[in-house]
């Protein structure tokens, strides 16, 4: 009974910790995205790849709806930990100056241009990322923006002044609205519905999977197509943990990073088509902007950038070059 006891204890002393280590790699996945937005299928698109090869060495769970914070939250967390990955857009240009040049308005002609930008131009932007202690594992998207409102439809950039228009905390699109005569309220996504119901704000923008999964057209009158930015969105996780994990699991997450993104890229052209539909079917009068009126109004904005940001001109110059893929 001794030895039987003995052996046990043997077998639970070795047992235990391996279990103890496969619940450590329990990886959390937080984004902000509402049930049924574009960030929530990625994200979830992403851990099913990662699932499928990590087999029973990790597992990533996903948590949406601003569950584990903010953007800017989440990449305090990843930087302490709390977080594996997160999804980040437009918050990016407050971490580094470098991806302020994605908040040039126009400056991504399509999502093909985006793919030549990240295998031409990648290199810098990971670059700046691992500068802050981070490190970017997959490009995603959140899309192409336009501008939802209570007051009036926006047709040129004239038409946006004195509206109170919610932005994400990113200083060049408070800037560019503040160009365009508008009055930019930064403020985070998880705030906006409510904010739009008590007329705290008129109006925001973002890309119809935004627009239609946080149900934004139940509490706006205008939509107006501007395309005026493309937001690329970045798995990003913190340089530390991830260095921390083993080199297998690495290569599989980074490779999801990459095979994950063109589900991500077909399913937001689909839900271009389908959700404007849905925003159209829900009583929002639409329309077409002036995209040349506001081409020609976003010249100082481009100026400030490139004499602004070290390299910046020699970056908007690079991304220009890559728009028609020479």
């Amino acid at each position: 009974m001794k030895i039987k006891a003995v052996i046990l204890a043997s077998v639970a002393s070795i047992v235990m910790p391996l279990a103890a280590s496969a619940a450590d790699l329990t990886l959390r996945f937080g984004h902000v995205g509402n049930p049924g937005s574009l960030f929530e299928a990625s994200a979830n698109a992403f851990a099913e790849c990662a699932n499928g090869k990590l087999g029973d060495r990790a597992e990533v769970q996903t948590f949406g709806s601003s569950q584990l914070g903010n953007d800017r939250e989440l990449l305090q967390k990843l930087k302490l930990g709390q977080v594996d990955f997160s999804l980040p857009s437009s918050v990016m240009s407050s971490v580094a100056p470098e991806f302020g040049v994605f908040e040039m308005p126009y400056i991504v002609q399509d999502r093909d241009h985006m793919r030549r930008i990240q295998a031409e131009v990648g290199d810098t932007f990971q670059e700046a990322a691992l500068a802050e202690g981070y490190r970017i594992i997959g490009y995603f998207e959140n899309g192409f923006r336009h501008i939802t409102n209570n007051v009036r439809p926006i047709n040129v950039p004239e038409d946006l002044k004195g509206i109170k228009l919610r932005t994400p905390n990113g200083e060049w699109r408070v800037k560019m609205f503040q160009l365009y005569g508008a009055n930019p309220s930064p403020m985070a996504f998880s705030e906006v519905f409510t904010a739009l119901q008590t007329n705290v704000i008129d109006g925001q923008e973002n890309p119809y999977a935004q627009i239609a999964s946080a149900k934004f057209q139940e509490v706006q009158e205008y939509l107006s197509i501007t395309n005026h930015v493309y937001t690329p969105g970045y798995v990003l996780v913190s340089e530390n943990r991830w260095q921390a994990l083993p080199e297998d699991v690495r290569a599989d997450l980074e490779a999801c990073g990459s095979e994950t993104q063109d589900f991500v890229y077909d399913l937001a052209a689909k839900l271009d088509e389908d959700l404007l539909q849905v925003i159209r079917d829900a009583g929002v009068a639409v329309n077409e902007a002036d995209q040349a009126a506001f081409v020609a109004a976003s010249v100082p904005i481009y100026e400030e950038f490139a004499n602004t940001i070290d390299g910046g001109a020699e970056l908007i110059e690079r991304i220009r070059k890559l728009a028609s893929g020479s």
